[in-house]
This record gives C-alpha cells, sequence and structure tokens, in this order.
C-alpha cells in the first residue's frame, strides 16, 4: 500500500512539474523602451507567438488604462509586435500581458510613462518567470526523489525476505 502511495505522489510531481516548467520558460514578453516620456512610442512584443497562429493581443493596464492593443506584425526577432503611443496617459507604470493567437499565454512586462524630459529611455523589461521556473523544477525533483527512495526501499525489502 505504502509503495503505491509513493508511486502516486511521484507521478503527480512529475506530472505537475511537466505542465509548470515549459509555459513558463518559454513565455516572453518585452516592451522597448522601458521609460518613455508622455507621447513617446514604446513597441510591444510577444516574442513566443506565431504569426501563422493569429493576431497576438496586448492588454495594457495601468493609472488609467484598460485597453487592448492587436498586432499582426512580425517582429524582426521573431513573435509579433506592435507600437503604442503614449500621448494621453498619466504618468505612472503600466503592465502589457500578451496572448497569443492560438490563446497561449505569452507574458507580460511593464513600462513607465514620466513626464516630457524626465527619465532617459530604458531598453526594456521583460517579467521574471524564475518563479514558476522554480516550482516546476522543485516539483520534478521531489519526484526524482520519491522514485530514488522507492528503488532503495524495495532493494532493501527484497534482500530482508530473502535473508
Amino acid at each position: 500500500m505504502k509503495t503505491r502511495t509513493v508511486l502516486a505522489t511521484a507521478a503527480l510531481g512529475v506530472g505537475l512539474g511537466t505542465l509548470l516548467l515549459p509555459g513558463a520558460a518559454l513565455a516572453d514578453t518585452t516592451v522597448s523602451p522601458a521609460t518613455t516620456p508622455v507621447g513617446g512610442t514604446v513597441v510591444l512584443t510577444a516574442t513566443t507567438c506565431n504569426p501563422k497562429s493569429g493576431d497576438a493581443i496586448f492588454r495594457v493596464t495601468g493609472p488609467n488604462r484598460d485597453q487592448n492593443v492587436r498586432s499582426t506584425t512580425a517582429a524582426a526577432g521573431g513573435g509579433l509586435s506592435a507600437e503604442l503611443f503614449t500621448a494621453g496617459f498619466t504618468l505612472g507604470t503600466y503592465t502589457v500581458t500578451a496572448t497569443c493567437g492560438d490563446g497561449s499565454p505569452a507574458g507580460s512586462a511593464t513600462f513607465t510613462v514620466t513626464p516630457i524630459g524626465g527619465a532617459p529611455a530604458g531598453g526594456g523589461t521583460t517579467t521574471d518567470e524564475t518563479g514558476s521556473v522554480a516550482a516546476g523544477a522543485a516539483l520534478l525533483g521531489s519526484a526524482a526523489a520519491g522514485a530514488v527512495i522507492l528503488a532503495r526501499r524495495r532493494r532493501h525489502a527484497a534482500t530482508a525476505a530473502t535473508a
């Protein structure tokens, strides 16, 4: 009975790790520049979206925005991109969440709108997905450790039974 419990736990850990790891590792959305003055332009890019799968949708939320920006433009480095003009934006930080045409998430990023003559433009940001990657890796590690412990117990039980 204990063997079945350990196997079920190991299988569950492997399954969850397999689900969490690929999506977190592959999702990548960038905004460039990371800082722009009011009336500036930022380029939103979802590098993991396949242009053949349909349009990417960038959802922009922040101090005075909750809007969608649709993209059909292929990005130079791969994926889809769109330009966003920040005229009428309130000063502050905005979050961009991208969804590919096939419905898969493409990550998120942030940018900041500053006063005209404010901070110089930055190089762009991406979301840090290490939390999901770490969780997936921990689940895979736990499953592997459980399998090793189970194998050792079986060998020990087999040795004890023959002695």
